[in-house]
C-alpha cells in the first residue's frame, strides 16, 4: 500500500508527520479552483478536496489523500492572497470579525472508495490597525494562503477566539484525517 498526498502544501506534509506518517509520493493535482456560480463555501471546499483526490493517477494499492482549506465570510468564499493588494483587502475584511475556516479532507482507498469529511472552525480576529496589517504583509508569510494569513505563524497573535480544529486552519484537520486513513487501512505511526 502506498499513500499518495495530493497536495503541494508543505503544511499538509508537516501535519501528516504529526501523525507519524510520511507519504510515499506527493503529487500536485492540476484542477480549476474557481468557485462555481452561486456555490456555497461548504460545497466548494468539499468539491475541491474530492476533485484534487480524483485528479491524481492511482495505481493498484494506492491510497490518495487530498484536502482543501477555504476561508468563508458569511456566504462569501475568500480567495488566496496572490499578491499584497489582495492580502491587504482580505485582512481588512477579516479585521474584528468572525469567519469560518472550512477544511475538507478526501481519502480514496485501495478499492477506489472516496470518503470525505468537512471541519468548520470559527475564527475571530481582533480589530487590526493599518500598521498591523502592513507589518504582517511585510513579513510575507500570508501570501498564497486562503484568507491571506497563516495561523501557524505571526497571525496567531490576531486570533481572539477559535472554536474547532487548529490543525484544520493550518491545512489538515488531524482528528478527521487520522480516522479516514485508519478506515482506508493506512498504518499510522
Amino acid at each position: 500500500m502506498r499513500l499518495v498526498l495530493a497536495s503541494s502544501s508543505p503544511r499538509r506534509r508537516d501535519l501528516l508527520a504529526r501523525l507519524g506518517i510520511v507519504p510515499d509520493a506527493i503529487v500536485s493535482p492540476d484542477i480549476d479552483e474557481s468557485p462555481l456560480a452561486s456555490e456555497l463555501p461548504r460545497a466548494y471546499a468539499l468539491r475541491l478536496a474530492r476533485a484534487k483526490a480524483a485528479a491524481v493517477a492511482r495505481t493498484p494499492g494506492d491510497v490518495i489523500l487530498a484536502g482543501d482549506t477555504t476561508i468563508a465570510l458569511g456566504r462569501r468564499i475568500l480567495p488566496p492572497a496572490d499578491d499584497e493588494t489582495i492580502q491587504r483587502r482580505l485582512l481588512g475584511l477579516l479585521s474584528g470579525r468572525r469567519h469560518h475556516c472550512l477544511s475538507a479532507v478526501c481519502v480514496i482507498d485501495t478499492r477506489g472508495t472516496a470518503r470525505t469529511r468537512l471541519v468548520d472552525t470559527v475564527v475571530a480576529f481582533k480589530r487590526l490597525s493599518d500598521a498591523e496589517i502592513a507589518r504582517y504583509i511585510a513579513c510575507g508569510e500570508g501570501l498564497g494562503n486562503a484568507g491571506g494569513y497563516a495561523i501557524q505563524g505571526r497571525a496567531e497573535a490576531f486570533v481572539r477566539f477559535l472554536s474547532g480544529s487548529h490543525s484544520g486552519v493550518v491545512g489538515l484537520p488531524l482528528f478527521e484525517t487520522r480516522a479516514l486513513l485508519e478506515t482506508a487501512g493506512v498504518p499510522l505511526g
